[in-house]
């Protein structure tokens, strides 16, 4: 053993000197640099910001009346926006505009945004000669607006992908409405509204394009059913996001095809930011856009994956009335309780990998599962696993020659970063250097206008891990002994607040931070983490959540607490064995939110399958007899207008049904036998979960209780560990979670106070 650790020792030197020298090869070579930075380099990034644009210091969190029980500031803007003409772009409600921002316009073949100023605030605009950009710049573009515009698009017969329509011609493909086939061609309106580039999109008859009246639509062929398309992705804001025409229409063609219309916003996509109420607020003012040019829906359905479906989730709980039903794909209740076990990651990934290599429990895949709780496997060699070892390489400890991975790694690498550091970006060539370096790049930051910002302009977070007990049910059950759940509490650690943050060494790079991230490449991120000093005899520190900025993420309704009586179908894959992000445990999650929140979930569906099956068409089918139900029959609840087959179920990858009903899904979640889709379909949970927290999920900051008490009460199950209680008080000088009492950091009678009465927007509600 000890002859190989020394290899080791001695290839990792070597590894460490050959990188060094790859890093200086690869600077010289101009043609790698985007490879090098992997960011995109632009001709034309953001240059500056507007001067009143200053960090601030000291932003008070929300403290106002939770959304669901306010109205909204009515929107002054007289729709429809004409068409040549310039949408609305000042928020009503959802905080002032982020600066700075990068536009996309022409990288959704929509043009060059519209000249704002002349003071080279945002991205340069230049001349163009017969349709093409000369060197000149006529002016600068910080809000990235464009005119509206209609264009048609075709379907050709026995294609996939849609074509620009500009005239009849005989391979266009048809499409059914109300059994009358006619040709498959699609008006599609895009502009900007709050910045952000939306799209409407509806069948049209060809007699519409011939007249070219654009501005009223023939509303002949829509079946009078709006879809509301949602989008995923994780985003940290300040980026107007790309739209794609074709893929749009390409994603809802089945539906396009029987007469649904489709509305759209790169805003209510969530790689391009999180902010709940500027998604809210955008998509109210694109249904404004298309009711005043086709008219009121009879239902406005939801859809999206993934950030798409956290969407439906919060604006049917904050903004009752927006959708009239959800079909969210690969849900999570919400994202900002998930990073209560994804910032959990890295620093069990360091431990296991690092901190504890001597420990040969830790090379085994499965016993990092006991302690993280999401699924691990074996899988197949990658590129990420050579980078992975030859990090290990660095630090003189031996490879794992792709043994194996786990959700942590394979889904959220990298994304920890993108979400926590403020000076981690990947796509940081789209902005100067200047604006890059006065920038805080994180989710929080996102939200500083809900969550407050401390002495030093950072935004406050939610993330705590005060008396959390990692490792606490493997103890229970004997997967480790006492000394390795002490070892592991004591040099776990947590992350440096946001003003000690250095640039990352991940593999990505993310453009801050130049030649460091190679030559110092580090995956885990372990230069931001606050460690023991001396391998735990003094115990690594936790950190502390700002309380009020717990309570300000539930009161601003950035956190799903269970309300959302509309029709919902919770439609996933089965990817848990794909280590895939998308664990199907979180709609489990959002039931048992729902059942403690509205008391009651019979409104909610979980459907779960394996690729290629994709019952997508089902789900709008069974939508839309629920929701005429629901016309019908105004008086009943939504589960008594619940059709008889709207059951939850599961199906197997040629779409059979293997089995449905009330039980399905019964298992540990709820105390009952497993029922038969739990056990074809298991679930696996979280590294919180596997600590004592809830199923749901949705606790920031635990109640503590003292060693003593902990020991009483039987906290450790059979596993004395009494003859340890001097240590249990070092590691954990303030106690540990009590999960019995909830989240300390949820405010009292949250959905309860209707003191305040005027609508959401007025200043002294935003900051309560």
């Amino acid at each position: 053993m000890l002859h190989r650790d020394r290899l080791w020792r001695l290839v990792g030197k070597a590894m460490a000197l050959l990188l060094a020298l790859v890093a200086i090869a690869m600077l010289a070579g101009y043609g790698l640099l985007s490879l090098l930075l992997d960011r995109p380099v632009v001709s034309n990034p953001v240059e500056g910001i507007p001067p009143s644009n200053k960090p601030l210091i000291n932003l008070a969190p929300y403290s106002g009346a939770h959304p669901r029980l306010l109205d909204r500031v009515e929107d002054p803007y007289e729709y429809p926006i004409p068409v040549g003409e310039i949408g609305p772009h000042d928020h009503l409600y959802a905080g002032p505009p982020q600066y700075p921002f990068y536009c996309r316009t022409e990288d959704s073949h929509l043009g060059q945004p519209v000249v704002d100023n002349q003071h080279r605030i945002g991205i340069p605009v230049y001349k163009e000669v017969n349709g093409r950009k000369t060197a000149q710049v006529v002016g600068y573009s910080k809000d990235c607006l464009i005119p509206t515009q209609v264009t048609y698009y075709y379907l050709p017969e026995g294609s996939d992908g849609f074509k620009p329509f500009t005239g009849m011609r005989a391979d266009i493909a048809n499409a059914s409405v109300n059994g009358r086939k006619v040709p498959f061609i699609v008006r599609v309106e895009t502009g900007s509204i709050n910045r952000f580039i939306y799209a409407i999109a509806a069948l049209a008859p060809a007699e519409e394009f011939m007249a070219g009246v654009v501005e009223r639509p023939d509303h002949e062929l829509w079946n009078r059913r709006l879809i509301y398309q949602f989008r995923g992705g994780v985003g940290i804001g300040k980026v107007q996001g790309r739209l794609s025409v074709e893929g749009l229409l390409k994603r809802r063609k089945a539906q396009l095809r029987g007469g649904y219309a489709i509305a759209y916003s790169t805003a209510n996509q969530t790689s391009n930011h999180y902010n709940i109420w500027l998604a809210e607020e955008t998509a109210a003012r694109v249904k404004r856009q298309f009711i005043a040019r086709y008219g009121e829906p009879e239902y406005t359905v939801g859809i999206g994956g993934s950030g798409g479906a956290i969407q439906q989730y919060l604006i049917a709980q904050n903004l009752p009335g927006l959708l009239d039903a959800a079909i969210p794909l690969y849900s999570y209740p919400d994202m900002i309780s998930q990073t209560n076990y994804v910032f959990d990651c890295e620093l069990l990934e360091y431990y296991f990998d690092v901190l504890a290599s001597n420990n040969p429990a830790w090379r085994d895949w499965a016993m990092r599962q006991r302690i993280a709780g999401m699924n691990s496997a074996e899988t197949e060699f990658t590129m990420r696993d050579v980078l992975y070892d030859l990090a290990l390489l660095i630090r003189q400890k031996s490879p794992h020659l792709a043994s194996g991975s786990n959700e942590c790694v394979k889904a959220w690498r990298g994304l920890t970063s993108l979400v926590n550091n403020p000076r981690y970006l990947y796509h940081a060539g789209r902005y100067s250097r200047g604006v890059l370096e006065k920038q805080h790049w994180t989710y929080w930051d996102d939200m500083k206008y809900v969550l407050g910002t401390d002495q030093y302009g950072f935004a406050h977070q939610t993330w705590d891990n005060v008396g959390v007990q990692y490792g606490l049910e493997a103890l229970k059950v004997g997967d480790i002994n006492a000394k390795e759940f002490l070892h592991l509490n004591a040099n776990i650690g947590s992350w440096k607040p946001p003003q000690q943050m250095a640039p990352e060494r991940y593999w990505k790079l993310g453009g801050i931070g130049g030649m460091a991230g190679l030559i110092n490449f580090s995956p885990w991120g372990q230069h931001n983490m606050r460690l023991s000093p001396d391998k735990g005899q003094t115990p690594a520190p936790r950190s502390e959540a700002y309380l009020p900025a717990i309570q300000a993420a539930y009161r601003s309704g950035q956190v799903f607490v269970g309300y959302a009586d509309i029709p919902i179908i919770d439609l996933r894959h089965y990817l848990d064995d794909e280590l895939d992000m998308h664990h199907s445990f979180a709609s489990l999650s959002t039931r048992l939110r729902l059942l403690e929140g509205q008391g009651d979930a019979s409104n909610q569906l979980i459907w779960m399958t394996r690729r290629p099956h994709e019952p997508v068409v089902e789900a709008f089918d069974l939508i839309d007899r629920w929701l005429m139900n629901i016309g019908k029959y105004p008086d009943r609840s939504v589960a008594e207008n619940r059709p008889a087959d709207a059951q939850d179920r599961c199906f197997d990858s040629k779409g059979a049904v293997i089995a449905d009903g009330v039980s399905v899904w019964d298992g540990d979640w709820n105390g009952k036998p497993a029922g038969v889709c739990t056990q074809h379909y298991p679930f696996y949970r979280e590294s919180r979960m596997v600590a004592g927290a809830p199923v749901t999920g949705s606790v920031f900051k635990c109640h503590l209780q003292t060693i003593e008490n902990a020991l009483d009460r039987g906290v450790y199950g059979r596993v004395d560990m009494r003859p340890y209680r001097q240590d249990l008080k070092r590691i954990f000088p303030q106690g540990v979670c009590n999960y019995e009492h909830g989240d300390i950091g949820r405010p009292a009678g949250l959905m309860r106070d209707k003191s305040v009465t005027r609508p959401l927007g007025r200043e002294e509600h935003k900051r309560g």
